[in-house]
């Protein structure tokens, strides 16, 4: 496994994954195995690349969790930037996504991700949560997932405003929204 770091204090090695619908049982191999084989962090963009196996009977779909590590990690550069007053979002137009080798029938596939951020002025326009609803060969749920975010007893979004992107998808198959927020922890004087 192979780290690059630019301008960044913490490398964070995530410990859980979230399911991303798949009805499998995880088990604690998959944390090790999507972990990002080639990896940048910076003031403009954070990018990574997922290679392994794209899917198994008892994690279910490998690769597409890898959006979950990328979610963590561009969430916690959008609250460490915001910290250090250099106040930020994701440029949604400008995120690029390729899954060679998916469903080519040999279950290995390369997962290529670039979330870049843009710098506003105002800390109020900045973003310091990030996240994902995506499908790996079918149509996200972004109305389901918008409403976990609306209902949920525990209020994350200030002011209830989540942005969310165009829907990506690559040409093989891979479809996201990419979601980003106000975190009432760091910004609730944003209201």
């Amino acid at each position: 496994m192979r780290f690059i770091c630019i301008n960044c204090s913490l490398i964070i090695l995530l410990t859980s994954f979230s399911n991303c619908g798949s009805k499998h049982k995880k088990n604690s191999n998959v944390k090790n195995s999507i972990q990002p084989k080639e990896f940048v962090i910076s003031d403009s963009l954070c990018k990574g690349t997922y290679k392994g196996v794209e899917f198994d009977s008892i994690n279910g779909d490998i690769a597409h969790q890898y959006s979950n590590v990328m979610s963590k990690i561009v969430g916690d550069q959008l609250k460490k930037l915001y910290k250090e007053k250099k106040y930020s979002k994701v440029d949604f137009r400008n995120i690029r996504m390729s899954t060679k080798g998916m469903n080519d029938g040999d279950n290995y596939v390369v997962y290529e991700l670039v979330i870049p951020f843009i710098r506003v002025k105002e800390k109020c326009d900045a973003m310091t949560s990030f996240d994902h609803s995506g499908g790996w060969g079918h149509v996200p749920d972004i109305e389901k997932r918008k409403e976990g975010f609306y209902s949920s007893e525990k209020k994350v979004l200030v002011g209830n405003i989540l942005e969310i992107s165009d829907l990506k998808t690559t040409k093989e198959g891979l479809q996201e929204y990419w979601l980003q927020w106000k975190h009432v922890d760091y910004q609730s004087e944003c209201e």
